[in-house]
């Protein structure tokens, strides 16, 4: 942890910040794995609005 002290007295704390490194361009392995995830998480969000229509038209 690195400390700074201020001219009138005061210490202030800094965390270490980690090393930076470029993200590595993913897989054919991980495209796919990314398309899945897209398609399922596009299915949830559709049953998620079709169902609140749904009980919004036997409520309402």
């Amino acid at each position: 942890m690195q400390t700074a002290q201020l001219d009138n007295g005061i210490l202030n704390n800094y965390a270490q910040e980690p090393k930076m490194y470029y993200a590595q361009y993913p897989s054919y392995d991980q495209q796919q794995r990314y398309k899945l995830q897209g398609g399922i998480a596009a299915l949830f969000v559709s049953a998620l609005i079709f169902t609140s229509i749904a009980i919004s038209a036997i409520v309402g």
